[in-house]
């Protein structure tokens, strides 16, 4: 049992990766770069960001002047959908270790399986993209290799064609939008999964179930979010600006969700899915991508 967001979990390839990771998503400078300084203040260690949010460079500033050695640091990073293939991979990631000032990635992840709709060659470029990130996996540039977004197709086409298997894969998961039979296929699979938007882009935070089972434990509608996804062996990655809503994020290791109350929470009606899936509605990438 997960005690803080310093105890780790073990994947598949030995790999040691905490329980709770801090987002960036939409935290690109400005004021966003005293985010980053304040997420590590308050002790977050695992930072997750992607070229696609443009916070690569201030999340490096915050580490580089945090005077914290990198390797206390567990950094993960995405390439973009328009940037898979085998030698646009292996750009991508340069670009990556430059913004971010450091010489390697704990993980490195595809961050989407495909671009748009008639992207009817998906599944050769996402094997290209692979073989890229096997070879870095191999030279010792990353720790782990994975992917997010990636459903049980999209996760066939690697496991049936690739040398090394994925070590995560990072999917919207919250109450209300479960993703049964994707974790389940990721678990059977040994890939260890990872929640983005745990809180439903705070579209949970009213909902009436859940507000009543905060009550009952005395806890915040958010941090009910997280302890339901920590007994179920996810990693949340969370998002915050203040230190205080930080550390609430983090007071979750001291009660527990009972069984019956899981199975209620986990069979919540499944209506706040977000609107991305990962075949039809492709994210733009915003024109003034950070090179």
């Amino acid at each position: 049992m997960m005690k803080s967001i310093r105890d780790c979990y073990t994947l598949s390839n030995g790999l040691m990766i905490p329980c709770m990771g801090f987002g960036t998503y939409n935290a690109k400078g400005g004021d966003n770069l005293e985010i980053n300084r304040t997420a590590i203040a308050a002790g977050y260690r695992y930072f997750d960001t992607a070229s696609l949010y443009e916070t690569e460079r201030v999340l490096g500033q915050a580490i580089a002047e945090s005077g914290i050695p990198r390797e206390e640091f567990f950094i993960v990073s995405k390439l973009w959908h328009d940037e898979r293939g085998y030698r646009e991979a292996k750009e991508a990631f340069e670009r990556s270790l430059s913004r971010l000032q450091t010489d390697y990635l704990d993980l490195y992840l595809i961050h989407w399986p495909r671009g748009a709709e008639g992207d009817t060659d998906w599944k050769e470029k996402d094997l290209d993209t692979w073989r890229a990130l096997e070879e870095l996996y191999q030279a010792g540039r990353i720790k782990g290799l994975g992917l997010s977004n990636f459903l049980p197709h999209h996760v066939e086409n690697i496991l049936k064609n690739a040398e090394i298997k994925p070590l995560v894969d990072q999917l919207e998961l919250h109450p209300g939008y479960t993703q049964e039979a994707a974790v389940r296929y990721c678990e059977e699979n040994g890939i260890r999964v990872q929640a983005w938007s745990p809180l439903g882009r705070s579209a949970m935070l009213e909902n009436p179930i859940l507000k009543a089972y905060a009550e009952k434990y005395g806890r915040s509608v958010a941090q009910i979010c997280l302890r339901f996804l920590l007994q179920k062996g996810i990693i949340p990655i969370v998002k915050s600006s203040a230190m205080e809503r930080m550390k609430e994020n983090q007071d979750i290791f001291s009660f527990e969700i009972s069984r019956e109350d899981m199975s209620f929470i986990n069979n919540m009606p499944q209506n706040t899915w977000l609107g991305e899936h990962p075949d039809f509605a492709i994210p733009k990438k915003k024109s003034n991508f950070e090179q």
